[in-house]
């Protein structure tokens, strides 16, 4: 196409190579806010979350357990499963990165004895894909983008001493039962990073378990 991205173009106005754009939104979002963490990992981890989200006024929503870095890249390292609510949340988990270090992306919310389970419990079909996973989930990421049932059957299992994930993801989003999963989520002992309040969403999620990868990459690398 003739012109396509040259002067005159809106591309031309306002387009970037990736690395700039990324570069500069890190930037924006680092400059704009005094709320981010001493800790490097969760200072980083932070920003990634705000990048994903696009949203400057994040920051005080996001919770991340003190040693949520450190259970997350050690659990990455040792290939430990990613377990997510649904395919939303999975496909936003890098496969480079995952494959990499020897890590499954799992869900089973499409699975057709999910369906039926569900169809018997009248429960939702991504609470009921947690409990299929169940013995997956022990020392595993929970991931949690988009359900908050499926986070509030993941922190039942745990309280019935049925699994404990190295680290929970907590960022499901909407109006019911989405702020009051993650609230209970800080009330466990179980290392976190979640958003309080009704925001969240898979791309966050998905971002905060990349950035999660990529530690746990440059960790694998050193000596």
């Amino acid at each position: 196409m003739t012109g396509f991205g040259g002067p005159g173009t809106l591309l031309g106005r306002y387009g970037l190579p990736p690395e700039e754009i990324e570069r500069r939104s890190l930037g924006i979002v680092e400059g704009a806010t005094g709320l981010l963490p001493a800790e490097p990992q969760a200072r980083r981890l932070l920003v990634r979350i705000m990048y994903a989200a696009g949203d400057l006024g994040l920051a005080p929503a996001v919770v991340i357990h003190p040693g949520a870095c450190a259970a997350g890249s050690a659990a990455l390292r040792s290939g430990a499963p990613i377990i997510c609510d649904g395919g939303l949340t999975a496909a936003g988990v890098s496969p480079r990165l995952a494959a990499r270090l020897g890590c499954l992306v799992l869900q089973a919310v499409d699975r057709p004895e999910v369906a039926e389970a569900a169809a018997r419990s009248r429960l939702t079909r991504a609470a009921e894909a947690m409990a299929l996973l169940s013995d997956r989930l022990n020392g595993a990421l929970a991931v949690v983008g988009t359900s908050p049932t499926a986070l509030l059957a993941l922190l039942d299992l745990a309280d019935a001493g049925v699994c404990r994930p190295a680290l929970v993801v907590g960022m499901p989003v909407g109006f019911v039962a989405a702020a009051e999963s993650k609230e209970e989520l800080l009330a466990r002992d179980i290392p976190f990073v979640t958003i309080r309040g009704t925001r969240g969403g898979s791309p966050l999620a998905a971002a905060t378990v990349n950035t999660l990868l990529g530690f746990a990459a440059q960790g694998a690398e050193q000596p």
